[in-house]
């Protein structure tokens, strides 16, 4: 695990750069829980995605757009950070896709 030495490091708290912005992502995706591209994919979870559970509060920012919070006791990613398009098996339909500005 790397160490920052947060007494002596140069940078913003929440970074506005484009660039870092994308790294973040690219590295967030990588702990998906339900990739569409494999083979053990089922479509029934098109529909079950975290945008869109109930459970889920979208991060500030544009971040926000694509990461949350997974609020679900029963799921195995309670107080996680979850990309929008994933999911999981206790999903709880919000009846719509949540976004920032909804707990703004």
């Amino acid at each position: 695990m790397r160490r920052v030495d947060h007494m002596t490091a140069e940078f913003d708290h929440v970074t506005r750069n484009e660039t870092e912005m994308d790294s973040i992502h690219e590295r967030w995706l990588g702990d998906r829980n339900r990739g569409r591209g494999g083979h053990e994919y089922e479509e029934s979870w098109a529909g079950e995605q975290c945008g869109g559970c109930r459970f889920w509060v979208p991060l500030a920012g544009r971040v926000g757009h694509d990461y949350g919070v997974c609020a679900n006791a029963l799921s195995p990613f309670d107080g996680r950070v979850r990309f929008e398009h994933d999911g999981c098996d206790v999903f709880a339909d919000a009846g719509r896709w949540l976004i920032p500005e909804d707990f703004g």
